[in-house]
């Protein structure tokens, strides 16, 4: 992890990029698998199943009695501890669903707002070494609450074509019955085109490597929204003299083990603490699984030292992290000062873990920077706003007036006349009546 002790806010511009990405040619790459998937649909995406993941299939949908067999093999333990980061998450995404809020603009003039579903929205999966079920939960939950018509959940299966059982038992128990055996960009290609066996859907959700992300962007050339660009894991640490350095590390590494790309960041405004929490990192990190991995991570992984914490969330808001934790006293009191952050967790106590599980936040959120300009998934990622407005005869006589000067004023002469036939006609039956 390279360490910076008081660099001037000159250097803050190199200290906040991301690792660089290999650079190949992904978009060749995506436009010719997804050509192939246009033409050739489930042909095509069991080809690039059996030449990515090395699964031979015979069909690309899980079946139910897969889906009944996976239940059965998951632990009595872990389907409690799904259910728990279910019911929180329903409760959190339930409340963000908005009431109808009539406002009279001008007397005559009413004006609301509702919302209505993406009726045919598609899930992306992670499998591979960490395969994601919470991320069926965070998708699935919010799409359910939505009243999305139609769920499409695709996820790569292993090189026995199986579907990782805690993925199935956490789909089934949202309800959601349409599961696919289809990752990395053939994946992306059948949501976006549709196949005989995979639907074409409105919206794509759901995070993955420099392919999926890449497929998910050129998705977008062919009608079809996604919930946000993304990238790798990161998280930003700030710590003040009274962190827990073992804390500390535990949360940069819990990021770092995503991948060799993610990148983790510490700053803090005591010295100490950076040098004990270096060491602990140290010696954690001898006990993960997944040591190789975050040790690649910690290599574009910064410690810096500033002089204050708003100084400290300046720098974070200039990085913009997807995770951003305040492990510092009375973290309350800064939180108006965050402008640019994915998820924030405030305190020593507050994990990123439990938001990536069972908070009751969602942990699909803007990586890279995005945070300046994207939310992370919310209820609303699922909802269209449709604005209606209702004029009564009072409501187009008040302004009806000013829309006709400003039509003019715009040489759009025919509406001007919408409203002139309206006002004329309101005004030659009050004459009828004198």
């Amino acid at each position: 992890m390279q360490t910076y002790l008081n660099p001037p806010l000159s250097e803050w511009k190199n200290l906040i990029q991301r690792p660089v990405q290999k650079s190949e040619d992904l978009q060749n790459i995506v436009l010719e698998v997804f050509e192939n998937i246009r033409n050739q649909k489930d042909q095509a995406v069991i080809r690039y199943t059996e030449r990515f993941d090395k699964a031979k299939l015979n069909s690309l949908r899980v079946t139910a009695a897969e889906i009944e067999k996976a239940i059965a093999s998951v632990s009595t333990e872990l389907k409690d501890a799904i259910q728990l980061a279910f019911g929180n998450i329903q409760k959190f995404h339930a409340s963000q669903k908005e009431n109808k809020n009539l406002i009279e603009t001008t007397e005559g003039v009413n004006c609301w707002r509702e919302s209505r579903p993406v009726e045919n929205v598609g899930i992306y999966i992670p499998g591979g070494s960490a395969p994601l079920f919470s991320t069926v939960l965070m998708l699935g939950i919010p799409a359910k609450l939505a009243g999305c018509q139609n769920i499409t959940l695709c996820t790569p299966p292993d090189e026995n074509g199986n579907i990782n059982p805690a993925i199935l038992f956490t789909a089934s128990l949202i309800g959601i019955q349409n599961i696919y055996k289809a990752g990395g960009i053939q994946a992306i290609g059948a949501m976006t085109f549709g196949t005989e066996t995979i639907e074409k859907v409105d919206k794509i959700f759901g995070p993955g490597n420099q392919y999926v992300t890449a497929a998910k962007q050129i998705a977008q050339n062919f009608g079809i929204a996604i919930d946000m660009p993304a990238g790798p894991s990161e998280v930003l640490v700030i710590a003040d003299a009274g962190a827990n350095p073992e804390f500390v590390a535990a949360d940069l590494l819990s990021q770092a083990e995503h991948g060799a790309d993610s990148q983790v960041i510490l700053l803090t405004t005591d010295e100490n603490i950076l040098q004990q929490t270096l060491a602990q990192i140290e010696l954690q990190l001898t006990q993960l699984p997944r040591k190789s991995i975050a040790s690649q991570a910690l290599l574009e992984s910064r410690g810096i030292v500033l002089n204050s914490i708003e100084e400290c969330i300046a720098f974070s808001n200039l990085y913009a992290p997807e995770h951003l934790i305040m492990a510092v006293e009375n973290a309350e009191n800064y939180t108006e000062k965050i402008i640019c952050a994915g998820s924030v967790f405030l305190g020593n106590f507050s994990c990123e873990s439990a938001g990536d599980y069972a908070s009751g936040t969602n942990h699909t959120l803007p990586t890279n920077g995005y945070a300046r300009n994207y939310s992370g998934v919310s209820l609303d990622s699922f909802v269209k706003k449709i604005t209606f407005q209702k004029l009564t005869e009072k409501g187009i006589q008040n302004i009806g007036p000013s829309i006709e000067k400003m039509a003019e004023a715009e040489q759009l002469f025919a509406h001007r006349n919408a409203v002139s036939v309206r006002l004329k006609n309101i005004k030659d039956r009050n004459q009828l009546t004198k």
